[in-house]
């Protein structure tokens, strides 16, 4: 048994808890059983999810007992947020189908077996399809006073513009899994992102109520950027997917190589399964050699493995090798050339003639212009497929390209754009 408690705090993971105090005198006298859900609200968890996920696989690490909830049941209803339109109820089948896939992911991350620690796995929907309304609203609904509900912030923040029974009645679904939990496999701690903290906490008082016996929730602060975008997404937007169909591995290994100098301390702390004294290293020689990016690449690296596996994440480092002049772009597999490309500024042509290469770097946004992209091919700065253009006439043959359909530019060292082959 470890303090994880300490190690928690020195990573930044905690936010909120119902008593501290009694929670490390719970887990110094033994193992404890801990629970966290994850609703399947699309078919794939994010970067967010993955953070709830390495706190379970922290405290599994220290000697507890895990269980990940997938939200067969509450997925159909939806948690309410601070958005004033109601969430969009997806289809019974979709939500299944769901469950399945987050089922997989979260039990990737977990160690099953016959261990007195090993993780479980369950869905909310075992317990809440068979019950009926009557019991639910007997059992459960007589121990939510109304009055402390429509003080929810989650609640307050929708009663101008609305909120259905529906939602409205989330909170006690959730608190009626932590109640089954606890009477199936004993277990006396919930932990979640911050803003699930009045949930945990009706979970806790209900188990306060029904059963007479302690509870316990922990929250983990909501991750934020440095320069005041949300932690897992694009600059677009878009979210960062655990399921490489969703989001590239190679998307995902750019993603913490790009971190922001300022973010990639932190985010060691949170991520990484390194101690304590190789992070601090890590982030020593990030600021001692900021362009190297050593503290990102191993982040990177690490986090890749951990998702994709290390055979994927090899194949991602060799195309970021490749892309920038270090290694063979013909050695690139064409799934994971294509994602490289997705992720850099690109033009796409159609089948025959290819046009020069200076009408590419401009048309790929590396050059403003053709005649910028002439002066660059002039002064030795263009590259065709890692491979300097001499040429200001220069023009791509068919064997150039890549698996028959890529082609590979650069500008200078680090400007690197692609071009695709695509029937009209």
């Amino acid at each position: 048994m470890t303090d994880i408690l300490d190690d928690l705090a020195w990573r930044d993971l905690i936010a909120q808890s119902t008593d501290l105090d009694e929670l490390r005198a719970t887990l110094a006298a033994g193992p404890v059983t801990l629970y966290c859900g994850f609703d399947p609200t699309a078919p794939s968890l994010h970067l967010g999810n993955l953070i709830q996920i390495l706190v379970l696989k922290r405290f599994q690490q220290a000697g507890h007992r895990p269980i990940g909830l997938v939200g067969g049941a509450t997925g159909l209803i939806g948690d309410p947020s601070g958005k004033s339109a109601e969430r969009v109820l997806n289809s019974e089948e979709t939500v299944a189908g769901w469950v399945e896939r987050i089922h997989g992911q979260v039990s990737r991350f977990l160690d099953f077996g016959d261990a007195p620690n090993s993780a479980t796995m369950v869905s909310n929907l075992d317990w809440t399809g068979p019950m009926t309304v009557i019991e639910f609203l007997r059992d459960i609904g007589k121990h939510f006073p109304v009055n402390r509900m429509l003080a929810r912030e989650t609640v307050r923040s929708r009663l101008e513009t609305g909120i259905s029974y529906t939602e409205f009645s989330y909170v006690l679904l959730q608190s009626m899994d932590y109640l089954e939990l606890h009477r199936r496999y004993g277990c006396v701690l919930q932990t979640g992102g911050n803003d699930q903290w009045g949930n945990l906490t009706a979970g806790a008082d209900l188990i306060r109520r029904v059963e007479g016996t302690a509870a316990h929730a922990l929250t983990t602060p909501l991750l934020t950027k440095a320069d005041g975008t949300k932690f897992g997404k694009t600059a677009g937007g878009e979210t960062y997917w655990l399921d490489p169909e969703l989001t590239s591995p190679y998307a995902f290994y750019q993603f913490w190589f790009n971190a922001d100098d300022r973010d990639i301390a932190r985010f060691l702390k949170v991520f990484s399964f390194r101690t304590r004294e190789e992070i601090e290293e890590l982030v020593k020689q990030g600021a001692e050699r900021p362009a190297a990016r050593i503290p990102q690449r191993a982040l990177a690296e690490e986090m890749t493995t951990m998702v994709h596996g290390a055979d994927e994440t090899a194949r991602v480092v060799a195309a970021s090798r490749a892309l920038f002049g270090q290694g063979a772009l013909e050695e690139l597999d064409e799934r994971t050339l294509r994602s490289a490309l997705a992720e850099v500024p690109r033009t796409e042509v159609p089948p025959g003639e290819l046009p020069p290469v200076a009408d590419l770097l401009a048309a790929s946004g590396l050059c403003k212009s053709k005649s910028e992209a002439r002066r660059a091919i002039a002064q030795g700065g263009a590259y065709l497929n890692n491979a300097k253009v001499a040429a200001e006439d220069a023009v791509p043959a068919a064997s150039d390209l890549l698996h028959g359909r890529f082609l590979v530019l650069r500008r200078g060292k680090r400007n690197v754009g692609g071009v695709e082959v695509v029937p009209a």
